[in-house]
């Protein structure tokens, strides 16, 4: 996949809310495409967006209230969402994403060279 061209933060700065609520959409919208079984990191899905703002993008995630596949979006090391490891590890489980370490408590991490999903064919 072709690396997106680098942005600032302030690319997702809204000077409307409509602009806030577009990068919402379009973020869910990346989000609800990951493919069962695979994952990508909320940098990645930024920069599918042309922005740099990882941290947007889990914000959009914490209020969508589950309503979309989160557990498809990781931290870079490969860990779910703090807090949700157990939820996440039973869709991981059952959807077949690759995994690794122990999954004892929170130990456990999706294996990002093996579930990435690769956004571009």
């Amino acid at each position: 996949m072709a690396r997106p061209s680098q942005h600032s933060r302030s690319d997702v700065t809204a000077s409307s809310p409509s602009e806030a609520v577009d990068f919402g959409a379009l973020v869910l919208e990346v989000v609800d495409a990951i493919p069962p079984g695979c994952v990508l990191t909320y940098g990645d899905v930024a920069a599918l967006l042309g922005s740099r703002a990882a941290r947007a993008v889990g914000t959009v995630l914490a209020r969508s209230g589950g309503a979309h596949p989160w557990w498809r979006v990781v931290r870079s090391g490969g860990h779910p969402a703090p807090g949700h490891e157990a939820a996440a590890r039973e869709h991981y489980e059952g959807e077949g994403t690759p995994l690794t370490g122990s999954l004892k408590e929170a130990g456990y991490r999706v294996d990002y060279a093996l579930a990435k999903w690769n956004a571009s064919g």
